[in-house]
């Protein structure tokens, strides 16, 4: 509209706007405080990145004469932006829980500090799994060049770094947090990680995009899977009242040095892929493997049409040619 027409029509058009928001607040956050910030959570995986893989990420030049204050620098930034933000979470889930009666802010900061300090202590360990991730990558891709081209380049190794930080806050019961990490992974890399998995080491993602794992997917060690690839839920169970029954196990297992190759579907909480495996691609999976076994599906048969021609050999279209062609 014109914007004579805007200033008109404006008052009334807020109006409506306001109402629809009072009307349904399953879509609005108001008169409420405690809410997490996605560019806040954005930018702890660029710290927890810049920390994870010195020199790759953040400040480059580094040296073993200055890493220590690099470090010494970046953790008390993380830890302040991570208390933060993993108190927001908490506290929103409080505020949720129970608006009736005032939240003891005490116990909310106590317990978000617990959990700042419990995760903080375990990104040496988490770089040690990340470690074997980005040497899976190299090994099982002749493609790759160098760890370099590993680490800067491959979006797998992307997606499975910003998991395994987001899975540490979820098995400590960080609400929407380790979520919003997950979808900010998924949004840059294609690649969707449910914070939930559980993942082993040495996993490899290649190529990656359209990858789906879901929440209560168990992966084993040394498993590698491609693009497409879904490890989704078959069914889900249901209450008297018709709601999803939510905390069962949905999604399958997957055993150690597993390969499971591109667009494969394998659906449902009781499927056991078994170790050694190889799943094909493309094949739709819902019931268990068995070790070591293979399972691919029968070939599609293949067309292929020679051109058309007129008796002289000329090719033509086939809407231009005479009733007399040939194949």
């Amino acid at each position: 509209m014109a914007q004579h027409e805007l200033g008109k029509n404006l008052p009334p058009l807020v109006d409506r706007i306001v109402a629809s928001y009072l009307a349904d607040d399953r879509t609005q956050f108001i008169d409420h405080r405690h809410l997490p910030s996605i560019s806040a959570i954005t930018g702890i995986c660029d710290l927890l990145l810049e920390l994870t893989y010195p020199g790759y990420f953040g400040r480059k030049r580094l040296t073993r004469h200055n890493i220590s204050y690099h470090v010494g620098e970046l953790l008390p930034r993380l830890y302040d932006h991570l208390a933060d933000q993993v108190h927001a979470c908490h506290r929103h889930v409080a505020d949720a829980s129970d608006r009736e009666n005032a939240i003891d802010e005490d116990v909310v900061r106590e317990q978000a500090w617990a959990a700042v300090n419990a995760f903080i202590e375990k990104i040496p360990d988490i770089r040690a799994m990340l470690a074997l991730d980005v040497q899976a990558a190299y090994d099982g891709d002749p493609a790759a060049t160098s760890m370099s081209e590993i680490v800067l380049a491959y979006p797998g190794v992307l997606a499975i770094t910003i998991y395994r930080y987001a899975h540490e806050l979820y098995a400590m019961n960080v609400p929407l947090m380790p979520r919003i990490m997950s979808e900010h992974a998924h949004r840059l890399t294609g690649i969707d990680i449910h914070p939930g998995a559980q993942i082993g080491r040495s996993f490899f993602i290649d190529h990656g995009t359209g990858v789906v794992i879901g929440e209560t997917s168990h992966i084993g060690n040394n498993v590698r899977i491609y693009q497409g690839v879904t490890l989704g839920a078959l069914s889900f169970a249901k209450d008297a009242h018709g709601r999803v029954i939510r905390g069962t196990k949905r999604h399958p297992t997957v055993g150690d040095n597993v390969v499971i190759y591109a667009n494969a579907i394998v659906l449902g909480g009781n499927t056991v892929v078994g170790d050694g495996a190889v799943v094909g691609g493309s094949v739709f999976v819902t019931e268990s493997i068995e070790p070591a076994h293979q399972v691919t599906i029968t070939p599609p048969i293949l067309k292929v049409r020679p051109p058309y021609t007129l008796p002289n050999s000329k090719i033509v279209p086939p809407d231009q040619a005479s009733p007399n062609w040939q194949i």
